[in-house]
């Protein structure tokens, strides 16, 4: 074809759309003909994980929100290396990158990132048995080491210009969660992490510690190629615009990184100690009662150790007796003979628990209906019903958690108690309880992975023993 033809087909395309010379369609139209949105994302507890072979995780969660605005299902493409996140071009099969990015002057070459929507500090980590770093001119250790080509790295290189004695490894081949057990089995001193992240595994590896953050706080976004088709990235701006007005944003914050912070390494330790000792012999009317009441064994395992730390005899100076530390009221009322009993204790805290929950109105969807059943099964339900009534008249939402945790620590104030219906209450207690009850789920899920995964090399070793084997 001649150059002034095509020059032709080119004018008349855009005037007359004739058949062979249509533009192809827009970034978005592209996503709706296909039916799918294509993520590139990490395996990380804070974006994108598998928990019996089911997809979790914060980006994960966002995303499949974005991809249901558009009508259009997700499918998401794992980064075998960082470097493939920050290399994103309109020829590549994936459309946004949710990865949990920071945004940075280098990545902003490569990278069109959509407005924040998550801030995170980047920390120096180290195990409490190595000498605690006070600044970066004591980073003289050649055991420490970061993941290659990311923000982690271009910090790092920001703080040499000023201390040219610091020096690190940057590894390409490797995850941070890698990186971390590392630092816990003593093969690095140190390493970089988000606080985020390290907020999720901190109940996995007590024996780390934070030293210092090694810049100031950074934005988190998605991110887009470079180019000028902005159809999609349009859409995902005002997409993270409504779920920031709605709340829905601070709901998933909340939900995938709204831990306790007050476990310390005593706490978490001890814990994890009553796991190995304790645990296992009641694990069998943790899933009794679990399947009876329509439960997570872990979360009546979770509510079992804020109450009693799994100790069958324990009792209160208040009277309330046993693993689920039940009154003789409840108990009476629950059909509990003996509290001193595993079995009936765990059955009747299931069963009490199930009864919270029923009185929490249905439109309350999960997990906010859970959480706020916890703080009744803390509190009563009369204070916290009047929580959620202060939360109204202050302009929150009664029906979410996160709003209504702000408002119980009121309860323990004359100006507040006495508007309520049923007067003082130590509201901080029931925010306390539920995050610790989240933050001891989490644990017990990390220790549940972690004693398959054992099982599973097991597995593998025994094969391969049998596989040497010689024939007899």
């Amino acid at each position: 074809m001649s150059r002034p033809l095509i020059a032709c087909c080119f004018l008349l395309a855009h005037t007359f759309a004739l058949p062979g010379c249509t533009p192809p369609p827009s970034s978005l139209q592209a996503v709706i003909d296909r039916g799918e949105l294509i993520v590139l994302t990490r395996l990380d507890p804070t974006t994108y994980y598998l928990n019996d072979s089911t997809p979790q995780g914060f980006e994960y969660e966002l995303s499949t929100l974005f991809a249901e605005s558009l009508g259009v299902k997700t499918r998401f493409i794992i980064a075998e290396q960082f470097h493939e996140l920050v290399h994103l071009t309109p020829n590549d099969e994936a459309d946004l990158v949710a990865a949990g990015l920071s945004i940075t002057p280098e990545r902003e070459k490569k990278l069109h990132f959509t407005p924040p929507y998550h801030e995170v500090s980047q920390q120096l980590v180290y195990h409490y048995r190595t000498r605690r770093p006070k600044s970066v001119t004591q980073l003289n250790s050649p055991f420490f080491e970061v993941i290659a080509n990311t923000s982690h790295a271009e910090n790092l290189r920001q703080l040499k210009k000023n201390h040219p004695n610091l020096s690190w490894i940057e590894n390409h081949n490797t995850q941070a969660l890698e990186l971390i057990s590392m630092v816990n089995d003593h093969l690095l001193d140190y390493t970089v992490v988000d606080s985020n992240q390290f907020q999720l595994i901190r109940g996995q590896f007590p024996n780390l510690n934070v030293a210092f953050d090694i810049a100031k706080p950074e934005k988190i976004a998605w991110a887009f190629p470079l180019g000028e088709d902005l159809s999609l990235y349009n859409e995902a701006v005002k997409f993270l615009n409504n779920v920031k007005e709605t709340g829905v944003l601070k709901q998933l914050q909340n939900k995938h990184f709204g831990y306790s912070k007050q476990l310390n390494y005593v706490g978490i330790c001890t814990f994890r100690q009553h796991a190995q000792n304790r645990l296992g012999k009641l694990k069998p009317f943790f899933h009794l009662a679990a399947e009876t009441y329509n439960f997570d064994w872990t979360l009546l395992a979770a509510v079992a150790y804020q109450e009693s730390h799994w100790d069958p005899k324990a009792t209160s100076p208040t009277g309330v007796r046993g693993i689920m530390m039940l009154t003789k009221a409840t108990a009476k009322q629950m059909k509990v003979s003996n509290r001193l009993d595993p079995a009936q204790s765990i059955k009747g805290g299931a069963r009490y628990l199930r009864t919270r929950i029923q009185k929490i109105p249905e439109r309350i969807p999960d997990p906010d209906r859970t959480w706020m059943a916890l703080a009744s099964y803390n509190i009563g339900f009369g204070h916290l019903e009047d929580a959620r009534i202060l939360t109204q008249q202050q302009g929150g939402n009664p029906d979410r958690w996160i709003d209504v945790k702000k408002r119980l620590p009121l309860l323990t104030q004359k100006e507040w108690f006495e508007k309520t219906k049923h007067g003082y209450a130590r509201g901080n207690e029931p925010v306390t309880y539920v995050e610790n009850v989240r933050q001891y789920i989490k644990m017990l899920n990390q220790l549940e992975a972690s004693s398959q995964s054992k099982k599973q090399d097991a597995g593998h070793k025994k094969s391969a023993l049998d596989r040497d084997l010689p024939a007899l």
